[in-house]
């Protein structure tokens, strides 16, 4: 089994990992699970697909090796000094995320839902991109590693930029419209860094996408894996977390 053959063999797994979730929710009261839920569509994996495929078939095609060589070529050629910004913009998104309900922009789900959906989809998110990096070893356009792909900056960037649309598209769709335009303006000097190549930015943004997506579609049951409450009225939550290298978990009690 090659490479790519592995790859997609993972995406569908986790395709069909959360579409069978759907069953746990009838479990869910149905006036909550309709404000949480995130309804699971085989066609809000399009998008997603598109871009995790065309940076899964950069990985051994001489065209799109050659476009991303070029596409660097023309990025970096006049660049005087880096800029650090995208280290920065890579989580506004989901600080706007949690960020606009205090100011008083109504969000779809309360604090502690939006906390499960976000750990979830980042916990997935993180899982993904470090596994896809040692997998791929693919190397950096700067020389500096082979962990270029995928991005984990964009996949950052982009699951914030998902998780602001599902939260606020029904007060207004321009929350969701500006994060995604932050989670491009990531990916974009993610390049403009000479630090990655365009399909990695491309897998990137997918794998935020759809992780974030993920979120939601597995609230039923990621809601009785992170929060548990017992007898002494304590409650324990489990919270993943990725720093861009690692992944791994904190486990936070309250009494």
């Amino acid at each position: 089994m090659n490479l790519k053959t592995k790859i997609i063999f993972c995406i569908c797994c986790f395709a069909f990992f959360v579409s069978n979730a759907q069953s746990v929710s009838d479990t869910i009261p149905s006036q909550k699970k309709d404000s949480i839920q995130l309804k699971f569509k085989y066609k809000s994996l399009i998008i997603p697909a598109v871009f995790i495929g065309y940076g899964i078939f950069g990985l051994e095609s001489g065209q799109i090796k050659g476009f991303n060589s070029g596409i660097s070529t023309e990025v970096t050629e006049d660049i005087d000094k880096k800029t650090s910004i995208d280290d920065f913009s890579q989580y506004a998104p989901i600080a706007a995320f949690y960020g606009l309900s205090p100011l008083g922009v109504k969000s779809k789900n309360n604090f502690k839902d939006k906390t499960i959906i976000f750990a979830t989809s980042y916990l997935l998110m993180g899982l993904t991109v470090n596994a896809f990096k040692k997998t791929a070893s693919v190397e950096r356009p700067d020389g500096s590693s082979l962990n270029s792909f995928p991005s984990g900056h964009t996949a950052t960037a982009f699951l914030g930029a998902e998780l602001m649309m599902q939260e606020y598209k029904n007060e207004s769709v321009w929350y969701g419209i500006s994060g995604y335009i932050v989670a491009a303006g990531t990916g974009a000097f993610r390049m403009y860094n000479n630090r990655h190549w365009l399909t990695d930015v491309a897998a990137g943004a997918g794998i935020g996408i759809l992780s974030a997506k993920a979120g939601y579609w597995l609230y039923p049951i990621t809601s009785k894996w992170f929060t548990k409450k017992n007898s002494t009225n304590t409650k324990t939550a489990m919270i993943p977390f990725y720093n861009g290298k690692t992944t791994g978990f904190a486990f936070v009690k309250t009494f």
